[in-house]
């Protein structure tokens, strides 16, 4: 098992692979309508899902989608806008009115092909009336500050948008609606991906106020009077403007799991995903999985090794130190300090969209002997993990994962590869 970190990268590739738009949108595409064909979207993949469409589709089409920045790719019919993630900025802003303005206006025969993946909220950032960019951006900071859940996020900013939370599905009635979803979230609510702008929501603004609550968030005047007043409710479920609205699941995190799994197996390596939906604050993750990995290799319980331990979903930081936060990371220290340098225990952590947190580096390769080499270079792994500098950490021993944008997103991939020498070693 001299090749560990290569098996580790192949995992990871074919994750992210799985979701590639290239592969998944054109099986997914609907029958030309009678009308025009309107593509709009947003997220880190809607670039890349926009050329795959153009790609393949035959008739007449138009239409614009927002990426994020480094996300573009190039496309001769649909026009792509790049805006910032994760705090929104003007671009997305003036992105999200055109989206509308494209909407309006249509006719039973058209269709508006919805193109939509991970990163979409922000990049989608158009305010209800009352409110101002820098009233969203306010808030979506102390969110992301807060260890709030992406789908508390996703809930609060719903209620504060003239374009999520069905709105989008319902501007663009009575023409039919068909959305692709790239699922970067825990469970693949189509709710919480982009903050569900084609699709009904259940949630209500007295919801969003909980959260703020709950996370002491103190909002500006204008956004409790939108959330207090109830203007900010939501399209609700069996709303007659989302009749024709369908919905295509096209990628997801267990699909990329799945996917590692198939090439683990030729490695030789017996594969066992543990959830495709995991949350929870990073470290504490990072513990329970370093648990789960030494039962593993000193008991065979509840596999045996060789064998690799899959798992995706979303996990959060609440940042308190002075680090640059980044989920996965923190999940590898945390699992590296509770290893202490297990012989036989190796993993990688990434997020498939390559950025994880707000680095443009997607995760980070943890060996047996990290601890040590950090040690090496005076770099303490319980000091890091307080200061919540995962990325520090890992670039200071070059084991820092830089994929560049990979144009999809399927949330976050770990594996954990438990190498049979390291159980017979524990015996």
């Amino acid at each position: 098992m001299l090749q560990t970190r290569a098996i580790l990268q192949s995992l990871f590739e074919a994750a992210i692979a799985a979701a590639d738009p290239a592969q998944c949108v054109p099986p997914n595409l609907p029958n030309p309508p009678r009308g025009r064909t309107i593509v709009i979207g947003a997220g880190k993949a809607a670039a890349s899902m926009a050329r795959a469409v153009e790609q393949h589709w035959k008739g007449d089409l138009s239409g614009l989608v927002v990426t994020r920045y480094g996300h573009a790719v190039p496309t001769s019919r649909i026009s792509v806008r790049e805006a910032a993630h994760p705090v929104p900025d003007t671009a997305g802003l003036e992105a999200a009115r055109e989206i509308i303005s494209l909407v309006s206006e249509l006719t039973p025969d058209d269709l508006v092909l919805c193109l939509i993946s991970g990163g979409g909220s922000a990049l989608l950032p158009l305010p209800i009336d009352g409110l101002t960019l820098e009233d969203k951006q306010e808030v979506n900071k102390a969110l992301l500050r807060s260890g709030a859940t992406i789908g508390e996020m996703n809930c609060v900013r719903r209620h504060l948008s003239a374009i999520k939370g069905g709105r989008l599905a319902a501007a663009c009635h009575p023409a039919k609606v068909v959305t692709l979803l790239i699922s970067d979230v825990p469970g693949d609510d189509p709710i919480n991906i982009a903050s569900g702008p084609t699709v009904p929501d259940p949630t209500t603004c007295a919801d969003a106020l909980e959260i703020l609550e709950r996370y002491g968030i103190r909002p500006a005047p204008a956004v409790l009077e939108v959330l207090t007043s109830g203007r900010g409710e939501t399209i609700k479920p069996g709303d007659e403007r989302l009749a024709r609205a369908d919905v295509r699941m096209i990628a997801t995190p267990q699909m990329a799991l799945e996917a590692a799994a198939r090439v683990a197996a030729r490695h030789g390596l017996a594969s066992h995903i543990l959830g495709d939906a995991i949350e929870g604050e990073a470290r504490d993750v990072g513990k329970v999985m370093a648990g789960v990995a030494l039962q593993v290799a000193r008991n065979g319980q509840p596999f045996t090794a060789p064998c690799v331990l899959l798992s995706g979903g979303e996990t959060t930081v609440t940042v308190r130190g002075q680090g640059r936060g980044g989920r996965n990371v923190e999940f590898l220290l945390s699992l590296a300090a509770t290893l202490d340098g297990h012989p036989g225990i190796h993993a990688l952590a990434g997020d498939t969209d390559g950025v994880d947190g707000l680095e443009e580096i997607a995760g980070a390769y943890l060996g047996p002997d990290s601890i040590a080499r950090a040690w090496a270079k005076g770099i303490s792994i319980k000091r890091s993990l307080a200061e919540n500098d995962g990325h520090g950490f890992f670039e200071a021993l070059g084991d820092g994962i830089v994929t560049g944008p990979t144009l999809t997103n399927v949330n976050d991939f770990r594996a954990i590869l438990i190498t049979g020498e390291a159980a017979r070693s524990a015996d």
